[in-house]
């Protein structure tokens, strides 16, 4: 676990999230659906990197409350997509893995910069410290909210690739109640998640940066 050691390092990371992660999470959603066939997202203005179009109050509060109290970054927004209009079997699949994927993306480019930065030995001992714990916090938020929208649980996106691909009436008898617990599942997640995903993080991290 990339552990906080200051109070101002979980506010750079609650506003990073807020403030980018989130934003092209969804932004990623909303173009998938557009291109797909579904305009929703785009109508109610979701296409774009406004961080405060894409605020969720929810996911948000989960966000920030998950930092503070355990400096894992676990939250979530919304972006309204109707799956009827989607072309393809798995449309809907493919729009809801495009936001942790672009997550895992983030992490990707964000990582071969730390890789560059800590290739070049006389930057590398000369750089401060504080630098090295943003781009770690970027990397490991990344990889950690990737995960956290991988679990199969509503409102996450790993719930909708799910269920996307179940048969269709195995989905119809399902979804109520999969929905209708879901907060409670979430709320789960919140509480015991981090000894699942941490572990897993850890690995990712240390593959990405090498450290």
């Amino acid at each position: 676990m990339f552990v906080l050691q200051h109070p101002d390092e979980a506010a750079i990371l609650i506003g990073f999230f807020l403030l980018v992660a989130f934003p092209v999470h969804e932004f990623c959603h909303a173009f998938a659906a557009w291109r797909l066939g579904d305009d929703t997202a785009r109508r109610a203005g979701f296409l774009t990197l406004n961080p405060i179009k894409h605020f969720h109050p929810v996911g948000g509060t989960f966000l920030v409350l998950s930092v503070l109290l355990t400096g894992i970054p676990l939250g979530f927004a919304a972006t309204p997509v109707n799956r009827s209009n989607l072309r393809g079997r798995h449309g809907e699949a493919i729009v809801a893995a495009a936001g942790p994927l672009s997550n895992a993306a983030l992490a990707i480019v964000f990582g071969l910069v730390a890789r560059y930065l800590a290739g070049n030995f006389e930057f590398a001992i000369s750089a401060p410290d504080r630098l090295w714990v943003l781009l770690g916090l970027i990397i490991y938020g990344n990889i950690v909210l990737g995960i956290f929208n991988f679990l199969p649980v509503p409102p996450l996106d790993g719930s909708a690739i799910l269920l996307s691909l179940l048969p269709q009436q195995t989905r119809w008898r399902i979804e109520p109640g999969f929905t209708q617990y879901g907060m409670l599942l979430l709320l789960a997640v919140f509480v015991f998640g981090g000894y699942v995903i941490s572990p897993v993080a850890d690995a990712v991290f240390h593959a990405l940066v090498g450290y």
